[in-house]
């Protein structure tokens, strides 16, 4: 067995918790040397578009590059170009690596770490589409109007050469005109034109009521070795924005064509995102009233008026005021709310709507490195292409498989990002206890959310989610007897909208959704795995 990768001690922990392999098989292994040596990029088939100036564009510390883009005009509209890393070429089933990437699902991240899919020789090397040669990719080609409208899509198996690994960071400050260093490179106007496309998609979605929450992007990151984290919220740059437009292109023009082709051996797998239900957007907009009524704002634009307002259009005309404000507070617990009341997405054999993108169908393209539905997908793209199918049944039995992997895979990565938190939380909150409680740190945060159980805060930093439990609240705030005993606990409960919460008896408002609220560590409990935190008047 070869070890890919070493985590620090509290993740390596972690990833045993979860029975994560963090190893290859030295069969899978022979088999990444064998494509290494010969990795096919002078195959024949593949239709060489090396002359186009593709970059990729991704976070500074990215190694495994799925993507490249390239966009150019077309008359009064545009064209762009999508490679996807060809990863379906390198993990064919019958394989060892095929089946070693079905049983891990996929690539689970940490704290400044990760648990790949694929070996790393493969995921940040042959395979992905660094600047340093040619590589074979699925190549969308969109052909748009000047809107930005869809006019046709082909796709076909090629051969690329990426001319730069770009960040999101620095093709924002070209744009901007805060740093020249791409002015002069061949790719500069096809960066100008992303903006182009990418504003116009993004104004597209808008305008078919498609709602963009405002969601916070914290980023942790190790230090001391993985001994301790630092926890960092971050504004997403305006050209992720627009470089995620067009992998939402390429993912629901894919799922369409593998729906619409009309060989039955095409076996599609769908992402698909049902739409909330009336009910509970019924209950929002209740939310909102009382929200609007306890903390005395005005209708507009607090009240979701929802027979003649969209959702999108109610989420987008909330202030964005400084952090920590007042008003900036009550939007963000809004917009938490209003995020809770979606569904989960969930991989299908069935199309359907994915309301999150608003498109149907949708299918992940996107991410045949990280995602073995995405080897799949690729699989499929190229059986389509080439009219060279496996028996129906077999694949079929092997679309059901993936399927099922990849939904066992997005839960997964849910739990992994829950140990990872409970991670950060107790590096951040274990010194406490070595204080005395007068000495213990005052943490501000927002309420976010009350549930008959949990009060659930964002700390305003370090920027993480916490909860309070009401059975620890009423014994908190229960009162002291002449000696300074503690008399029972109080009962706490939140009203009917979620908004308020009280006490049972004596009706005294304790906490309200989108309030300041200041806690303080408490202590350990280290039965139930959490921190039992207190308020500070």
């Amino acid at each position: 067995m070869r070890v890919m990768h070493d985590l620090p001690a509290p993740l390596a922990d972690l990833v045993r918790s979860l029975e994560l392999s963090t190893e290859f098989s030295d069969e899978v292994m022979r088999e990444v040397e064998a494509l290494v040596e010969a990795p096919g990029i002078d195959d024949p088939s593949l239709v060489d578009h090396t002359s186009l100036p593709f970059v990729t564009i991704d976070a500074v510390t990215s190694r495994d590059l799925d993507q490249a883009v390239y966009v150019a005009r077309e008359g009064e509209g545009y064209l762009v170009a999508y490679a996807i890393a060809d990863a379906s070429h390198y993990v064919r089933p019958g394989s060892a690596l095929f089946a070693e990437a079905m049983r891990r699902g996929a690539t689970y991240y940490l704290p400044g770490a990760s648990v790949p899919m694929l070996p790393r020789a493969l995921s940040e090397g042959i395979v992905s589409l660094n600047p340093d040669g040619p590589r074979r990719a699925l190549v969308f080609f969109h052909h748009l109007d000047a809107r930005t409208e869809i006019l046709s899509t082909e796709l076909v198996r090629g051969r690329i050469r990426s001319r730069a690994k770009l960040s999101f960071s620095g093709v924002q400050a070209l744009v901007d005109g805060t740093d020249t260093t791409l002015a002069s490179t061949p790719f500069r106007d096809s960066l100008f034109l992303l903006r182009e496309v990418g504003q116009k998609r993004m104004q597209l979605a808008t305008e078919r009521g498609l709602v963009r929450y405002r969601r916070e992007e914290i980023e942790v990151k190790l230090a001391d070795g993985g001994a301790s984290f630092s926890v960092v919220e971050q504004v997403r740059d305006e050209v992720e924005l627009w470089n995620e437009q067009i992998s939402l292109l390429c993912n629901a023009e894919g799922g369409r064509l593998l729906r619409e082709h009309p060989a039955p051996a095409v076996q599609p797998i769908y992402r698909v995102h049902g739409g909330p239900d009336p009910e509970r957007l019924h209950a929002l907009a209740a939310l909102t009233r009382e929200l609007a009524r306890v903390h005395a704002l005005p209708e507009a634009p607090w009240i979701w008026a929802e027979e003649t307002q969209s959702l999108a259009a109610y989420l987008a005309a909330l202030p964005v005021g400084a952090h920590g404000a007042h008003d900036d507070r009550i939007a963000r617990a809004i917009t938490r709310q209003a995020i809770m009341v979606n569904l989960r997405s969930a991989y299908s054999t069935e199309p359907g709507p994915h309301v999150g993108v608003g498109a149907e169908p949708y299918a992940r393209f996107s991410a045949p490195m990280r995602e073995m539905v995405g080897v799949f997908l690729h699989k499929e793209a190229v059986e389509m292409l080439t009219g060279e199918h496996p028996e129906v049944e077999v694949d079929e039995a092997l679309r059901a498989e993936v399927v099922e992997i990849a939904n066992r895979a997005k839960d997964v990565q849910r739990r992994v990002a829950d140990l990872a938190n409970e991670l950060v939380i107790d590096r951040v909150f274990r010194p406490e206890l070595e204080r005395s409680t007068e000495e213990r740190t005052r943490f501000v945060g927002t309420v976010m959310g009350i549930t008959s159980g949990k009060v659930h805060v964002r700390l305003d930093a370090p920027p993480i989610d916490v909860k309070l439990y009401l059975r620890d609240l009423g014994r908190d705030l229960a009162p002291t007897g002449p000696r300074g005993e503690r008399r029972p606990a109080i009962w706490l409960e939140p009203d009917e909208h979620g908004v308020v919460l009280r006490e049972r008896d004596g009706h005294r408002p304790v906490l309200t959704l989108g309030a300041e609220i200041r806690v303080v560590v408490v202590r350990r409990d280290d039965a139930q795995r959490r921190w039992v935190l207190g308020l500070v008047p």
